[in-house]
Parts: structure tokens; sequence; C-alpha cells
């Protein structure tokens, strides 16, 4: 999933140096002629684009989508920081994903094919497809739901999800779906926040091999002071399990979208129209409900699915492993993939599950080409050892994608070699849930791709890196990521709170969208992320980047996994702190002797400055259910303070097990 904002640093006002560039990479991988041959895109697209940024997007948006009044003007940014795109332009989202490719002829291409954990299987064409949404558009009309009406939506990742998300676009009312595995409390906030009169929900979802209830959760969300607002719970019979049930509010998805016409005309909605509001996963303080409008995101959201992973919607089958309760869901399962017509894969489980090779089962048997997933998950894979893929043939993968975080280079390359039979071309992106699609990636065919590197912004888009000045950093130095230039899927505010937006994103650097990621160019002027600006140490003076050195471990071969942190030191102000998971084919040492290894290693890889102080091998890492790291945990742990809290954690036990004394002495 894509990296959520940091608040600002406290002391951003601060003189301070840029951030150390230390680590250096020098592999290159540059694209098979052959495939370059057959690309969607060539480099010529990059002139095009500087050449008229602002022809270039208004030629996609009518290349790309279908719109029932023309737009004229391309961009209004003289309400800045609130751009308009496309304007005066009329569309609906669910149209150009859905009828369009049925009335061109397309209907008997499958669109869905689901993949339940349990073994359940469902294919759904876009004939199909638009059966549902329409019928699921007149029963949430019945339900009182009208254009400008805000829907919630609680489900797992079944086709009744991107049912409901179509059916709601399709009438105009903006959809807020949140991840199936947040808290009555998570989910209570964000009902209220949005004023949503329906929340979409099931009796259970299927998570590890048992059936998870969700239905109880919206009735305890509910009955904390959202239930005013809630007027229908529209619930689908997944799992079969008894749930309970409130008169005159719960409907059942088969009462009442079964029997529903299968007739219905898309709302024609001006293209400033909210299509969705997304909130951010923060764990204090009120959510932020991140809002997209409709003509500009699927302009970029089209563009970017179909020129970055390079898709042939006639052949290709298509898979993003994201859950649609994430921003990566919303572009790259839902809207991306529908809009440009792909037939794609959802799966509704966890890649362990019923045994570690599920996903790659999943490629085998579907002839998945394209496959996009997080960086977490490559690492584990790394960590469950090469003989799992290679008991299943994944010859059928011709392009690669990473999502969410930066990639150590010995997990790129790995996914490369190991998954991609050493041939198949690598996309680093990075994006966020406020840039709503992809912004800086190589473009297949085209890049000679750096393991690690996401490398240069997309055509059409304005991105550098600045130092504390505002000023573009050298080539070889380090600052902060932004955005120079608005661009179609660009976030159109926080909902509800204007001020909040301007003060979160627009305030550190006048006029320029900061986008809380510390950053790199290498000496060819490409961009190398270095996570988020809140993990970067201050060790002895020289500003670190957390990702740099965790890439450094992660580059020794017992390494799978590292987190870094850095905790007070009264000799050198911070001091770096890692944890580590090693591979489960590595050499049995003690964790003295590991440490000792592992320091060496990363002082050869960066130098003596970034050597860890502490080491911990560790049998996990705490993580969020959308595979983030939670580093505050980890902080907390390596600065011997009570651990904070971890309700938000996949797994709240791996705390304990962290702290059952694991730590290597220091040197």
């Amino acid at each position: 999933m894509a990296l959520d904002p940091a608040p600002r640093p406290t002391d951003q006002d601060a003189p301070r140096p840029g951030l150390e560039n230390l680590l250096q990479e020098d592999r290159r991988f540059p694209p098979d002629a052959a495939f370059a041959d057959q690309a969607n895109v060539h480099a010529e697209v990059y002139s095009w684009a500087n050449s008229d940024r602002l022809g270039f997007w208004a030629d996609q948006a009518r290349a790309l989508l279908d719109w029932a009044a023309p737009f004229h003007e391309v961009l209004d940014w003289t309400g800045a920081p609130v751009a308009r795109w496309f304007a005066d332009g009329r569309l609906n989202a669910a149209y150009n994903a859905v009828d369009r490719h049925v009335e061109a002829g397309n209907g008997d291409r499958v669109a869905l094919h689901f993949e339940g954990e349990p073994g359940d299987t469902r294919t759904l064409t876009y004939a199909d497809l638009q059966r549902e949404v329409a019928k699921a558009a007149n029963a949430l009309t019945a339900l009182g739901v009208g254009t400008g009406d805000r829907v919630a939506i609680y489900l797992p990742l079944i086709p009744e999800t991107v049912i409901a998300m179509l059916a709601c676009a399709r009438i105009g009312a903006p959809h807020s779906v949140v991840f199936g595995g947040f808290s009555a409390e998570a989910l209570h906030t964000r009902i209220l926040d949005a004023d949503a009169h329906v929340v979409i929900t099931a009796d259970g979802g299927y998570r590890r091999g048992t059936a998870s209830a969700l239905k109880p959760t919206v009735d305890e969300a509910l009955s904390k002071g959202s239930a005013d607002v809630v007027r229908h719970v529209l619930v689908v019979r997944r799992t079969g399990q008894d749930v309970p049930w409130t008169e005159g509010r719960d409907v059942w998805w088969h009462d009442v979208v079964d029997t529903a016409s299968e007739q219905h005309d898309p709302v024609p909605l001006e293209a400033e129209h909210p299509l969705f509001i997304l909130y951010t996963s923060g764990t204090t303080g009120k959510p932020k409900g991140i809002f997209h409008t409709t003509g500009g995101y699927l302009t970029q959201a089209a563009w970017t699915h179909r020129n970055v992973f390079d898709l042939k919607p006639e052949t290709d089958v298509y898979w993003c492993t994201a859950d649609v309760g994430w921003v990566t869901g919303h572009t790259y399962v839902v809207y991306g993939p529908l809009v440009n017509g792909a037939t794609q894969v959802i799966y509704e489980g966890t890649p362990d599950t019923p045994h570690r090779g599920r996903w790659w089962e999943i490629v085998q048997k579907y002839g998945v080409s394209i496959l996009y997933t997080a960086p977490t998950a490559i690492r584990t894979c790394m960590k469950w050892g090469e003989d799992v893929p290679a008991e299943f043939d994944l010859s059928s993968l011709r392009v690669l994608g990473s999502v969410g975080e930066p990639i150590n280079p010995e997990a790129w390359t790995w996914y490369r070699r190991v998954i991609g039979g050493d041939r198949t071309p690598v996309v680093d992106t990075w994006w966020q849930t406020e840039t709503g699609a992809i912004m800086i990636s190589p473009l297949p065919g085209v890049t000679a791709a750096k393991p690690g590197s996401a490398q240069t912004p997309l055509p059409g888009i304005a991105a550098d890196v600045v130092d504390d000045d505002a000023k573009p950093v050298p080539d070889g130095g380090g600052g902060y990521l932004v955005l120079t230039e608005p661009w179609p899927s660009m976030l159109r505010g926080i909902w509800g709170d204007e001020q909040r937006f301007r003060d979160t994103y627009w305030s550190r650097f006048a006029g320029i969208y900061f986008a809380g990621d510390g950053a790199k160019k290498d000496d060819d002027g490409d961009i190398w992320l270095l996570g988020r600006v809140d993990d970067v140490m201050n060790v002895s003076g020289h500003r670190l980047s957390t990702t740099e050195i965790e890439s450094a471990l992660v580059s020794h071969p017992s390494v799978a996994e590292a987190a870094v942190v850095g905790a007070t030191d009264d000799t050198t102000g911070q001091a770096v702190v890692a944890f580590v998971i090693l591979r489960g084919d590595a050499a049995a040492s003690s964790p003295e002797e590991t440490a000792t290894e592992l320091r060496a290693h990363v002082a050869r890889q960066i130098g003596p400055i970034a050597k860890p102080r502490t080491i911990l091998v560790v049998p996990e890492l705490p993580k969020t259910r959308s595979g983030k790291i939670m580093r505050r945990l980890l902080r907390d742990v390596a600065e011997h303070r009570e651990v904070g809290d971890a309700t938000t954690l996949a797994d709240s036990s791996v705390m304990d097990l962290i702290q059952q004394g694991l730590a290597a002495p220091k040197d």
C-alpha cells in the first residue's frame, strides 16, 4: 500500500544539514530489447510531456476515458493548493470501468477472478459486473442513498466490495472504504467524520483459516454514537455465521441487491465531483479523510496502470495483492485496472494460508503475468526460502512491481531472480494516499532499472529533492522529496478541514507539496527514497536514513528483514539500534556472533558512522495490518520505555516476543 504522510517534524524550522547519501548501488538492469519493442510507451513520452505538460494530460484524459460532456479547461490552479482538473467536463467512473467495455463488445472478457481463502472461487465477466453494479446501485438508491451522500464500506476482499464501490460511483455517492481489520473505534470515527448514512459490511470474512466476524464490529461502532447518523447497514452473507440483527436498520445484501433491477443509468457527474474519501491510518488524533475527485484521478490512475505495468488488456492477467481498504487497492485493484479493461485476480486471504506457497499457487493457476505487491511481503517470502516458490510454475510472469515503502536492493534482486526468473522488469513505485496514483517509477521497456530506486518522475509529474531552503539538492545529495507542480490525481483536501490540508501539506515549503519523505539523488540524478523524515536519525551530527542502514543489513546473506531506529545516546545524540529477522537457512550462530558480524557488514557497506550500537535478533517485527513496520514501538524497546499502544498491529503478541530478552550486547 502507499505511504501515509507523517506530521511535520517539530524541529523542522531549525537549520540542519541535508540527509547523508551513504549507500551505493552499482547494479543495472537495462530493458530487454524484445520487451522494449512491444512496450506501450517509449522514451519520447518524456519529451512530449515536458514540452507541454497540460496538453499531455489533456490528451490522456480524452484517450483513456469516455466523457458524457467534453472538457475544455484542463487545469484551474487559481485556488491553489486546491486544484480543478477538467472541471467543465462530465463523466461517470462506473461507466468508464464497466459499461463501456460491454458496449465495445468485450462483455465476455473476465474482469475478476476471485479466489477465497477457503478455496472457493468466482469469475465475473464485464457483463456480469455490469449487471451486479447496476443492481447494487438500484438497491442503494432504494435505501435512500443519493448523489453526494457518503457510504461507508467495511468488507473483506470479495467481489461485493468492488461491486459496492462501483455502485456508489455509479450514483455519485462518495465511498469511504475502511479496512476490514480496523477496530470499532476506528470505524466509528470514520463514519462520523464522513457523515455516512449507509454502512456496507459482511457477516465476516476468512483470515488464516478461520471465519472472522465483521458485523459485530459494525454494531459496536454504531453503539459509540454513530447510530444516529447511519440509517441502514447492508450485510453480505460471506461466512454464514450468526450475527446480531437490528430490524428496520439491518438489511441482507441478497434480499435487496439480488432482487433489484439490472437496468440502471449511470449519473453523469462533474469531473471535480468527489469519488471517494480514504482515511489515513494515524493512531492518534482525528483521522484525516483524504478525498479524491473523479476526472483527474481516473486519468492518472488509468495512464499509470497501463504504462507502468505495460498492460495488454487482451492477454494479461494482472494481480495487485493489496486490500481495497488502502489506496493501492482503490487505484490499482478497482479503478485503474477496470477502466483499462483488464482481467485481474483478487484474493481474500493471507499469503501463508493454507501453506506458504499460496500466492505462487494462484499465479500458476490463473497464469498471472503482472504482479504488484509490497516489499514487506517480498522480504517475508525471502525469509521462507527460495524452495517455496520453486515448487510452482511462475513462467507466466512478465512484469513485477513493488509499492508501499522503499524496497531494499537485495529484496529487489531476489524478487527479480526468484519470482521473475531473472528476466522480468521490476518497477519500484513511489506514491501516496494523497497523490492518488504512481508519481515516481521506472517505465519497463524504457528505463535501465537500479535495484532499490524509484528513479525518475513519470511523464507529466514534477518532483524534486530539496534542502531546508527549498533549493534542489545537487546530484549525490540528500534532502526532502517535494512535488512542484499540480498533478491530475492529487488530493483535493482533507474532508471538512481545508485549513488542516493547507497546514499539513503546503506550509513546510511555500507553494510546494511536501511529501513527508526523505530522498536522495544519485550521481545520475535518479531518486532514491529514504523513508519518512520522522525516521531520520541524527548520529554525531550526521543525518542518517533508516532505509539505507536497513538495506545494508538485508544485503547480508543471513538477513531476511531489518528495521532500524534511533535511540537516545549520551555521547552521539542518537545511536543506531537494529532489529533483524534471519533467513530460515541462515547458519546457526550465537546472537553475539551474529551482531558482531552484522555490525562489521554495515561498516563495510556504508561506513563506521552507520554501525548499529545494538543489534537484536527477533522472530518477527511489529507491523500494521497493511504491512508497515511500527518503528514507534521499536523505539520504545530500544530506549527501555514502556511499550505504547499496540492495538493497530496485525499481531500484538509480537511485542511480547521482542521484549523477552532478545538483545545482543553492546559493542
